[in-house]
């Protein structure tokens, strides 16, 4: 039987930590796919690859695969994984649920700069949880952001139901 992502869960977990560290987890400068990381993991998501940290999803003993802190590097490995944490490129905001990951290239270079946590929908819109510049329910078009750039692309990731 596949364990399927309780994205309440995630979602419960990115509002309980959105503005504070987890003592249980590395602590880092630029948080924001540690955070993203807390909160898979908080919903299930199963760990793989250690201790190699160029592969799989993972953290152990104070190690981390670079996928569980850079947000380029988790966009790549849930979009190439085949088992267990996988997640899907949709083509919209609207086609995101609760739970779900949004990746920020504030340059439009092709390479992605930071992630999010969809924490709620509201009239079709998705609200999202952040680490570095702390933030909740923010509405994810960032548009308010000092990072923000005419040029911004979103890469928006459903994250599969079941880790099969």
């Amino acid at each position: 039987m596949a364990k399927m992502y309780n994205r309440q869960a995630a979602v419960q977990y990115a509002n309980l930590w959105w503005n504070r560290r987890n003592p249980a987890f590395p602590n880092f400068t630029v948080d924001c796919t540690n955070y993203i990381s807390q909160c898979l993991l908080a919903g299930g998501a199963p760990m793989r690859g250690a201790p190699n940290r160029g592969k799989g999803w993972w953290v152990q003993h104070g190690n981390w695969s670079f996928s569980w802190s850079v947000a380029h590097s988790l966009r790549w490995y849930l979009e190439g994984s085949t088992t267990g944490l996988r997640g899907r490129r949709v083509q919209s905001a609207e086609e995101l649920e609760l739970g779900d990951i949004i990746f920020y290239d504030f340059q439009g270079d092709g390479r992605v700069d930071h992630s999010v946590i969809v924490t709620s929908i509201q009239n079709g819109i998705p609200y999202v949880n952040a680490h570095t510049s702390d933030s909740i329910n923010r509405p994810y078009f960032y548009e308010d952001s000092t990072a923000y750039t005419p040029s911004m692309t979103y890469h928006y990731i459903h994250i599969e139901d079941s880790f099969a």
